[in-house]
């Protein structure tokens, strides 16, 4: 028999860095429970943020599933840039190589609606263009 779902979040914490807090206590889990299974399952990703959606049952216990880093994180470390641009057309905030977009676009492959590397290098590039962010050899 499956159990009841009680409330499914969806949230970002650091890499490793997950603490009980106002967001965590929302879901209604045991927080510290969490945040070990959580630290241990993305220590080897220090650095990154990680979205994760976490399933809350009635009884209490709760499921988590990762999510890859968003888009939007990737773009600016590969841009070496810490913020987008107010005004993506008019002011660009800085660069990136179509090898850069490649290897992002792999990153994400499984997060995104994409059939084929190539569909997912066009989202991860309308995502540069509304960040004000120049993909090199990559027509407009």
């Amino acid at each position: 028999m499956s159990k009841k779902v009680a409330k499914v979040c969806k949230l970002q914490f650091p890499a490793g860095g997950a603490k009980p807090g106002p967001a965590l206590a929302s879901a209604g889990i045991n927080m510290p429970q969490f945040c070990n299974a959580f630290n241990d399952a993305t220590k080897d990703r220090k650095g990154d943020i990680v979205p994760v959606i976490i399933t809350a049952y009635e009884d209490k216990s709760f499921d988590f599933v990762l999510k890859t880093t968003p888009a939007a994180t990737l773009l600016k470390k590969a841009a070496g840039i810490s913020k987008a641009s107010g005004s993506p057309k008019a002011v660009k905030a800085g660069k990136i190589s179509v090898d850069q977009l490649r290897e992002i676009a792999e990153y994400k492959m499984p997060d995104l609606n994409a059939n084929s590397v190539e569909g997912a290098m066009r989202i991860i590039a309308g995502t540069a263009r509304n960040m004000g962010i120049v993909v090199e050899g990559m027509e407009e």
